[in-house]
């Protein structure tokens, strides 16, 4: 087997620093509003400023960073009037895509929604809030290919990429994982009863709920602060 090529190697070296870089920006070592210093960065993890620059991007793409001209890359910081709005469109668009998932849910869609819920109670079980929320995405975004609009789960991967920031953090609150399970086994036993109305009211109800949560730990920055 030929070694892998030059390339292959950058592009595994840049996930690599795609996916540290998120961790330390949700665990919150990085923290909003703060700038990211690409010399500093590759000095950090043993690398030129190139693959950090490619991450950078990556993470740009993903909501994740801002990069301002002629001033640099900082995190993300979303009010609390911007998280409010994105959580009401989010629930819109959610209930859309649960009420549509019931027109297109198969016996293999089936098996996929009952693997993720077993994995998301073994999460909340070992108090793995990192794998429930990768978990968490997959399920969300299983429905929202099941809604067969291509613009619907392109407007929600939007709004959850501007989210990350703020959501990710509180994922590992005493009892949110747990909650959220509850919710997403109703919401799929609605859509497995091929009940749109329940299935439309379940979703937003998750959103909403999900947003209940995290307002329960957020905290405004005061202004001057």
């Amino acid at each position: 087997m030929p070694p892998p090529s030059s390339s292959t190697r950058g592009s595994a070296l840049s996930d690599a620093i795609v996916n540290e870089l998120k961790q330390l920006i949700y665990t919150g070592e990085f923290k909003p509003g703060e700038r990211l210093n690409e010399a500093a960065l590759a000095l950090r993890m043993g690398t030129s400023r190139g693959p950090i620059r490619e991450a950078i991007k990556v993470l740009a793409g993903l909501g994740i960073v801002n990069a301002v001209t002629n001033r640099g890359v900082y995190v993300r910081q979303l009010s609390l009037r911007e998280m409010l709005e994105i959580y009401e469109m989010r629930a819109l668009v959610f209930g859309y895509a649960a009420e549509r998932a019931c027109e297109h849910l198969t016996e293999e869609h089936k098996k996929q929604f009952e693997a993720l819920l077993a994995a998301m109670d073994a999460a909340c079980d070992a108090e793995d809030g990192t794998l429930y929320y990768e978990l968490n995405l997959q399920f969300h975004a299983l429905i929202l290919t099941l809604s067969n609009n291509r613009r619907a789960y392109q407007a929600y991967d939007d709004y959850v990429k501007e989210l990350h920031l703020v959501r990710r953090k509180y994922f590992n609150a005493p009892g949110n994982m747990r909650r959220s399970n509850i919710e997403h086994r109703a919401i799929f036993d609605a859509i497995a009863a091929a009940n749109r109305s329940r299935a439309r009211a379940a979703a937003e109800r998750h959103v909403l709920a999900g947003r209940a949560r995290l307002l329960s730990n957020f905290e405004e920055p005061q202004p001057g602060a």
